[in-house]
């Protein structure tokens, strides 16, 4: 999970999302609301460009710009599983470096938020539990491979 944050940041720290304080239709696929302030997208709901037709209204890979280490879509589009197991409580008492998670736990760790999130769950800090056997057409998760592979 710490990894997934440290890749979401694309390099920057502070920020809410990869790229900055701010989201926009213009930086992800997600649901629109002027229930956030930092939730300035001109276009409310769910993306425009996506949310038509049924159901998912993902976004192919590379429909927005990559944060600053190239990854894509670590906002929005889906939520990613985490190897972690989940504690609310668990960055309370855990290592200052490189934090691996409680050992035991029933529910994984899922972060990054959906198209059909709210900005709030879009947050490079935003955390959420989830039953590892459950699965639906907001989840998904990012294979890592080395340079070159």
């Amino acid at each position: 999970e710490a990894e997934w944050e440290y890749a979401a940041r694309g390099g920057l720290s502070g920020n809410r999302f990869p790229w900055g304080d701010t989201i926009s239709h213009s930086q992800a696929n997600y649901e629109s609301s002027s229930s956030d302030s930092y939730d300035v997208s001109s276009t409310r709901g769910y993306h425009p460009a996506y949310g038509t037709g049924g159901q998912p209204y993902t976004s192919p890979v590379g429909s927005f710009a990559p944060n600053g280490y190239g990854l894509y879509d670590m906002a929005g589009n889906v939520w990613e599983w985490c190897w972690d197991s989940y504690s609310k409580g668990y960055y309370g008492s855990s290592p200052v470096s490189d934090p691996r998670g409680p050992a035991l736990g029933s529910h994984r760790v899922i972060r990054g938020g959906s198209w059909d999130s709210y900005a709030w769950y879009c947050r490079v800090t935003y955390r959420h539990d989830y039953w590892p056997v459950n699965g639906g057409y907001c989840d998904g998760f990012r294979p890592v491979l080395p340079p070159g592979q």
